[in-house]
């Protein structure tokens, strides 16, 4: 199956802008093929705005997030892979989904562990 990452992230952007919020994304900014404006990344993670009053040409894929935005007055473009996406929420009350860092498996889940016997009664008793 395919990640089901853009589905949600579309999901909640339209939520979120139904709602009169502004949508933000927080990004990997050291994930492979992230391209955003140098100096805009803290501690290896960016956040980005989002809302359509904010960015022109948004491009929700289902490989990647692109648009152009201004940063210092400056139009730039923005790309970001959609496994780098840590998480999309409303700026103004935090609602949204965080997604893991981690990369999608295309292996099998492991077996679920076999079920437990129950405990066996004790063989003491309350002595008066």
């Amino acid at each position: 199956m395919t990640s089901n990452r853009p589905y949600l992230l579309r999901a909640l952007y339209e939520w979120i802008s139904d709602n009169g919020l502004t949508p933000y994304l927080l990004v990997d900014a050291a994930g492979d093929g992230v391209r955003v404006p140098p100096g805009t990344a803290k501690d290896g993670r960016v956040v980005l705005n989002i809302a359509a009053r904010a960015v022109s040409q948004l491009d929700m894929a289902n490989e990647h997030i692109s648009f152009l935005a201004r940063f210092s007055g400056v139009s730039q473009s923005v790309h970001v892979p959609m496994a780098a996406v840590l998480a999309i929420y409303a700026q103004e009350n935090g609602q949204g989904m965080m997604f893991s860092s981690e990369s999608p498996s295309t292996e099998p889940p492991p077996p679920a562990p076999a079920p437990e016997e129950p405990p066996k009664r004790s063989h003491l008793r309350v002595v008066k």
